[in-house]
């Protein structure tokens, strides 16, 4: 029953060419929100009753009546060992292992590893996605091609790629004892799925710089989903950071004007989905910051939370009969099937090489990479898909830069002034 209010939805975008006009975009806004409402009605179909099991095994005292074959399952998902650390450094990160006596050829060797892992995973990332989002496969002289239209189908592939290598990996090396019980990996996983879908989905109608400065300016509402959430508490210098952010990527965004080239046009749905998954991002992280307190490595809650994402998305694939026709495009485009699995893997990759970096030199440097990556990938974006940007929207991103050097140096003073604190005191948390 849904397929047909589907198709009809993006008969629009399929009948225009490589570039839909702003027009059109706006006239036809409304689209995306019914696909998302669909897609949310699939996840609630899995939700709910999920939700009343848990309530029932929980009013039958399960965990003390319970017996049988299925009872270890039951126990791991409802209810788990339901012991949490005593300490933890960094709530969302384990304790970074010491470096070993090794020479400093060896450590810049490292260090140059993790960067050009990091850089061509997400750039490639980056392009592969402003490719598949924007472009039409199958074009020629006489057919104008087709577009991908199915965000949803990306973060299965993804979701799942990223769920073999977690458990490949958790089974290959010694891991923690799991005491979380699984269900609560679910609430991080549907945000973590709707954030994916609203990212891709964004691409739709506002360029791939604009969203790169978007993602960039989350700490916002981090922080205030850290106060929200986790009732953390900020320094000064975060919400002045912060402050510039938002000043340089409203610069960017107010720069792009309507006789500017169709792809640097932010349209309001554009704006809207960004909203989102900054939203729903920011919600991600701090529930798995919380979840952080159970005794896990990166890689278990990686392996958590994309099982339940592999459960959702699979599962309101299959009730609107998108999967079969998603498999379908992949079978007419074969270099579509190339850039979705070459995306998949370069985002699974992508995550082992920002654990790996960060065991070996720290938060710091890990951010220091990635907010380069992000500048790369502005850059790289603008070159292939010839994006415009004016002189004040060249302010605005150096602005966003600056605060987040700023951010990255200030966050390393506060650490070594932390250290020197006494035993009693405990620094403000930050973001």
């Amino acid at each position: 029953r849904f397929c047909l209010p589907l198709v009809l939805a993006s008969l629009p975008t399929m009948a225009t060419g490589e570039e839909i006009p702003p027009a059109l975009q706006d006239s036809w806004g409304e689209f995306w929100l019914f696909r998302f409402f669909v897609n949310a009605a699939g996840y609630a179909s899995i939700v709910v009753p999920g939700f009343l099991l848990i309530q029932y095994f929980r009013r039958r005292n399960y965990l003390e009546t319970g017996r049988g074959i299925c009872f270890p399952v039951i126990k791991s998902c409802v209810f788990g060992s339901e012991v949490k650390s005593v300490h933890q450094e960094d709530g969302s990160l384990p304790p970074r292992a010491e470096p070993t006596e090794s020479s400093t050829a060896r450590q810049v060797f490292k260090l140059l590893f993790c960067a050009a892992g990091l850089q061509a995973s997400y750039l490639t990332w980056g392009v592969l996605q402003e490719r598949v989002m924007t472009r039409t496969y199958g074009a020629t002289e006489m057919d104008p091609g087709e577009k991908f239209k199915d965000s949803q189908f990306l973060v299965f592939m993804n979701r799942i790629l990223a769920f073999t290598v977690a458990g490949l990996y958790c089974a290959l090396t010694k891991q923690p004892r799991h005491g979380a019980p699984m269900y609560k990996y679910s609430f991080a996983s549907l945000s973590n799925v709707l954030s994916s879908w609203c990212q891709y989905e964004a691409l739709k109608y506002i360029s791939f710089p604009t969203q790169v400065l978007a993602k960039a300016s989350k700490v916002i509402p981090v922080m205030m989903m850290g106060k929200l959430v986790s009732r953390k508490s900020y320094e000064y210098w975060e919400y002045l950071t912060a402050a510039l952010i938002s000043v340089g990527v409203s610069m960017f965004l107010l720069s792009s004007a309507p006789n500017k080239h169709m792809s640097t046009v932010t349209t309001f749905s554009g704006v809207v989905l960004l909203a989102g998954y900054i939203v729903f991002d920011s919600f991600t992280s701090n529930w798995q910051d919380a979840l952080f307190t159970y005794k896990m490595s990166p890689v278990q809650m990686m392996f958590g939370v994309n099982v339940f994402s592999c459960l959702f998305t699979v599962g309101s694939l299959l009730e609107q009969g998108a999967l079969l026709e998603s498999v379908g495009f992949m079978a007419r485009h074969s270099e579509f099937t190339a850039h979705a699995v070459l995306l998949s893997v370069c985002s699974a990759c992508g995550q082992l090489f920002i654990f790996y970096t960060i065991n070996q030199f720290g938060a710091a440097v890990f951010t220091i990479i990635m907010t380069l990556r992000q500048a790369f990938a502005i850059l790289l974006s603008c070159l292939i898909y010839g994006h415009t940007v004016t002189v004040v929207g060249g302010l605005g991103v150096a602005v966003v830069f600056m605060a987040l050097f700023l951010r990255v140096y200030a966050r390393s003073r506060m650490k070594k002034r932390s250290k020197k604190l006494p035993p009693g005191e405990t620094p403000v948390q930050k973001v």
